[in-house]
């Protein structure tokens, strides 16, 4: 870019894409979102690095993925990884501060367990957790102020544990109006943030970065009775994958349904639960619409680029699954997209695979600040002004790292096939073009044997190539090409002795 331009991130929580109606839902009202999609270019083929919310969030900020920065799973469900963020790879806030931005956030952190934005280099509150922190003093003492109660529940939704206890929450009725939501909270925080920016920016020309991080819209579903009953569960049409038998599939996946306590739930109970998300992102949706008025009101209009993503996908059913875990679908791998650059056409959309990482070397383009050479991204400019590179990558990889447990995961996704090789099960392999629900696991269908021979080799060679070290493991149990290296990592495979 030729000169600094002015940023509004925004980011939600666990949002699957078929939420919105710019990727093509006929009934969820998403009017502003899909505004911005008209305004700029959508991806259609968005992934993230890993669908665990710290993982996720700690590549956004660092732009590598998560094997390197080493966050690898969420501190509420530590399982033995380091809960902060190390030093070694510098954070884009602080190369914005270096070259004068203002640069704040507002909303859900999730980067680590103590170290907030302040530690690098943001303005904002630390929002701790993977929830609404509805005990959070700011917002207590916005509620005050407002003359709004505090937050209660009622009408749970849950399932039963296979133990027989109640299961984890998934929805209910929040007795507050819509202006006292959390969602509303930090946008109303957000806007103020702007006007702070716009006065610098009009007075000093100081250009500015600012996120909003909306905690939704995650479950549980705790929402005002009128959006979480907003939309019809008539209307909702069950997820395809809800035939999912788990058969040739690895166990981990049927024990975490049995975990989410999906079988223990009824029809009427899985089209009110999705129908209750849709309710949930049409609340979120209004923020945008707000965020964006406010731009306008505050003349930034013209001179601010907008995105917005999701760190991860939500099941909502699919696979006879509810939030996330070791099972590497699109439900939870493809993320929403958009991006917004002024001056650039409008309505553009593209297949080309992009990842959250390529958000952070987008961020720094947009800043005039030159790529980092160690980051694992590219930046997202020039398909949003039209003109892909011919060297845009023509596959793309995510990775996983356990939640509850360690459960190391790689993937491989191409236009037509998903490789997923897991250790200690059966690797999964399927055609996309013919079995687009992923149902059939055909990893051992002899009709695919060169295909599963190419995806295995070039994973190795992308994880190889980018000093993932489970590539030592594919070494050994697959056929990926000649081996070039001491496999043992000892000293004497190799060496020759002369008498």
């Amino acid at each position: 870019m030729s000169s600094p331009t002015n940023m509004l991130f925004l980011m939600t929580d666990q949002h699957r894409t078929d939420t919105l109606g710019c990727y093509g839902n006929p009934h969820v009202w998403t009017p502003h979102l899909d505004a911005l999609a008209a305004s700029g270019t959508r991806f259609n083929a968005c992934f993230t690095p890993s669908a665990i919310c710290t993982p996720a969030r700690a590549s956004l900020l660092t732009g590598v993925m998560p094997f390197r920065h080493r966050l690898l799973a969420n501190y509420e469900r530590n399982v033995g990884y380091a809960e902060e963020l190390s030093d070694e790879f510098t954070p884009f806030s602080r190369r914005l501060r270096e070259v004068g931005y203002n640069v704040g956030i507002e909303g859900k952190w999730h980067v680590g367990k103590n170290r907030g934005p302040g530690d690098f280099g943001f303005d904002g509150a630390h929002y701790p957790g993977w929830h609404n922190p509805i005990g959070h003093p700011d917002y207590r003492a916005w509620l005050a102020r407002q003359g709004f109660p505090s937050p209660t529940i009622s009408d749970e939704v849950r399932g039963v544990f296979p133990n027989g206890e109640p299961g984890n929450l998934l929805a209910g009725v929040v007795h507050q109006p819509a202006e006292a939501t959390f969602e509303h909270f930090l946008t109303d925080r957000t806007i103020e943030r702007l006007e702070q920016y716009a006065r610098d920016h009009h007075r000093d020309g100081r250009p500015f970065f600012m996120a909003t991080h909306f905690y939704g819209p995650h479950l549980p579903y705790l929402l005002p009775r009128e959006y979480l009953e907003m939309y019809s569960p008539e209307d909702v049409e069950l997820p395809p994958s809800l035939a999912e038998t788990f058969e040739n599939k690895p166990l981990v996946q049927r024990r975490y349904s049995e975990h989410w306590t999906y079988d223990t739930l009824g029809e009427d109970t899985w089209r009110w639960l999705i129908a209750a998300y849709w309710g949930y992102t049409t609340l979120i949706d209004q923020q945008v619409g707000r965020l964006l008025d406010a731009l306008r009101r505050l003349d930034l209009w013209d001179s601010t680029a907008v995105a917005f993503t999701a760190d991860h996908g939500e099941f909502t059913g699919s696979h006879r699954l509810h939030d996330k875990g070791p099972a590497m679908y699109d439900d939870i791998y493809r993320i929403p997209g958009l991006l917004r650059v002024p001056g650039s056409p409008g309505g553009h959309s593209t297949g080309a695979f992009v990842s959250l990482v390529d958000y952070t070397a987008t961020i720094l383009d947009l800043a005039g600040i030159d790529p980092d050479p160690d980051a694992d991204g590219r930046s997202l400019v020039p398909l949003a002004t039209g003109d892909e590179p011919a060297d845009w990558r023509d596959d793309i990889t995510a990775e996983f790292h356990g939640h509850h447990f360690p459960y190391p995961q790689r993937m491989l996704r191409t236009r037509r096939y998903k490789l997923v090789v897991n250790p200690e099960s059966v690797n999964e392999l399927y055609d996309l073009q013919d079995d687009p629900h992923e149902l059939t696991n055909r990893y051992d269908d002899p009709q695919l044997n060169e295909i599963r021979v190419d995806l295995l080799h070039r994973l190795y060679e992308r994880l190889r190539a980018s000093g993932d070290n489970f590539h030592h493991w594919m070494t050994s149990m697959y056929q990926v090409g000649g081996k070039d290296y001491d496999t043992s990592l000892s000293d004497f495979e190799g060496v020759h002795h002369q008498a």
